[in-house]
């Protein structure tokens, strides 16, 4: 039988145990969460955007502007581009962090083989 003296070391330690790891529990819950976190996706008004002439739908690529845009060319069937058919947006290495759209196109384009 244990002592009262004793019921509570042992009630002291099993809160401090629980909530030791509760708290370890709530930072990994909360790193996980920002790891796993989507990178933004391209802004059209970014410099490095408008360097590259990014759209983020090819239809509305200005052809006279970037005569090297023809119609079909879109980040989809891009050789950089990285991303399932049925996503709406991947990863190009020319925007390093960033997603760019499927349908998007820059002047960087070139076709997938």
């Amino acid at each position: 039988m244990l002592h009262f003296h004793q019921e509570t070391q042992v009630t002291d330690q099993t809160r401090r145990t629980f909530i030791v790891r509760t708290i370890g529990l709530c930072a990994t819950l909360a790193a996980a969460r920002t790891a796993l976190a989507a990178p933004p996706v391209v802004d059209e008004a970014d410099a490095g955007a408008k360097t590259l002439g990014y759209r983020a739908k090819a239809s509305t690529v200005d052809a006279a502007q970037f005569p090297k845009y023809q119609a079909g060319q879109r980040c989809a069937n891009c050789r950089f581009y990285s991303g399932a058919a049925s996503d709406a947006a991947g990863t190009c290495p020319m925007f390093a962090g960033k997603l760019v759209a499927a349908e998007g196109w820059c002047n960087v384009y070139a076709k997938r083989a």
